[in-house]
């Protein structure tokens, strides 16, 4: 007897039904769990050969919130962001570029560059080519300033470091770094203010302490043996480190594990990294050497003599510390929750040397996805 078609397509999608219950009924009592990929829970080190091998990690893997990314995304495109990355434990969590901007272009760090000069600092006092506690006059000879010798001679590597060397913020530009430039305003130590022209005289200390060329050097002992790419480019009197997003992040990798990359330390000197990322001095406790952190109990900015009361930015993790630079470039470090998060671009809104507004109004929208 043979079935009309229908009737035999009927009794085969019986028969399949059947066995996908029974199928599906057996998996459940096995107890068998959905595969589920586990979080990776060691730090990752790209591979130092400057190719684009970087692992990653899915927003639904950390189980983060991915339905916020698309805010995150907008609040960065309004304001004019170039790139952003977020890296969790050292894998890529998030990479975006907007507008002509891609991977392989250079921005500038502006002054979250200083941390580079930081920790270059650290490793050239390891390798015993100079003490933070000497005279900055040991390195740039008599007459670098405009200063009597006894004033000039108070002036120490650290004061740089942590923007204590009472030299005048008032002049005309605060940038020049030439003799007549740089005159008494207080005594060294005595007040905090965000100076640039000091800082970027540590460039010309550690090329005389270490007798050779500054960029020679930080190629040497920070950028080639992780990997970075990027060069220190003199921009009128200023020193302004330019490089990839990518490589900013491969620098706060470094950071994050404290000066060692991978197997490799870079900078030994756990006393001057633990000093380099807490209070520097009691002028401002939210700076180190050259380093912004966070979760102190007051603050103050570039620009202005006034103490605020409060964390730096209070949506931020307390632990996190950073590199802050004109026109919103930032470096985000954060040990407690094993992230590094790069933004380079524009200025968010009006022009800033350091913090800014958006520091905390990214944090907001970056809590939305991580939390």
């Amino acid at each position: 007897m043979k079935f009309p078609q229908y009737f035999s397509l009927l009794i085969v999608s019986s028969l399949l039904f059947a066995c996908s219950n029974e199928s599906d009924s057996d998996t459940e009592k096995s107890g068998i769990p959905a595969v589920i990929t586990p979080v990776p829970l060691d730090t990752y080190f790209p591979p130092i050969t400057r190719t684009d091998e970087w692992e990653t990690v899915s927003i639904e893997t950390l189980g983060w919130n991915e339905n916020q990314v698309d805010n995150l995304y907008t609040y960065l495109e309004d304001n004019d962001t170039d790139a952003f990355i977020i890296l969790k434990d050292g894998r890529i969590v998030i990479e975006k570029y907007f507008g002509d901007f891609t991977k392989d272009d250079n921005h500038a760090w502006n002054s979250a560059g200083k941390n580079l000069t930081s920790m270059l600092t650290g490793i050239a006092q390891q390798e015993e080519f100079l003490s933070i506690t000497d005279a900055t006059s040991q390195y740039l000879g008599e007459g670098w300033s405009s200063l009597t010798i006894d004033q000039e001679l108070s002036i120490t590597i650290k004061n740089q470091l942590t923007m204590t060397t009472g030299l005048d913020y008032n002049v005309e530009d605060a940038f020049c770094t030439d003799p007549e430039c740089l005159i008494y305003l207080n005594d060294i130590g005595t007040t905090w203010y965000y100076h640039n022209a000091p800082y970027t005289l540590l460039d010309d200390v550690i090329a005389n302490a270490t007798n050779t060329d500054f960029n020679s050097y930080f190629s040497e002992k920070i950028k080639e043996p992780i990997g970075m790419q990027g060069l220190f480019i003199k921009v009128g009197y200023n020193n302004v480190f330019f490089s990839t997003a990518r490589s900013m992040a491969r620098f706060g990798l470094l950071n994050l594990n404290q000066g060692t990359w991978d197997d490799t330390p870079i900078l030994l000197d756990t006393a001057y990294f633990n000093s380099m990322t807490n209070s520097s001095q009691d002028l401002n406790l939210s700076y180190g050497y050259l380093y912004w952190l966070n979760g102190k109990s007051s603050y103050r900015v570039p620009g202005s003599e006034v103490e605020f009361t409060g964390s730096l930015i209070p949506n931020a993790p307390a632990d996190l510390y950073a590199g802050l630079g004109k026109n919103d470039q930032k470096l985000y470090m954060v040990p407690s929750l094993d992230l590094v998060i790069v933004r380079m671009g524009s200025a968010s809104s009006e022009i800033q040397l350091g913090p800014s507004g958006f520091d905390n109004e990214l944090w907001g929208l970056i809590n939305e996805i991580i939390q």
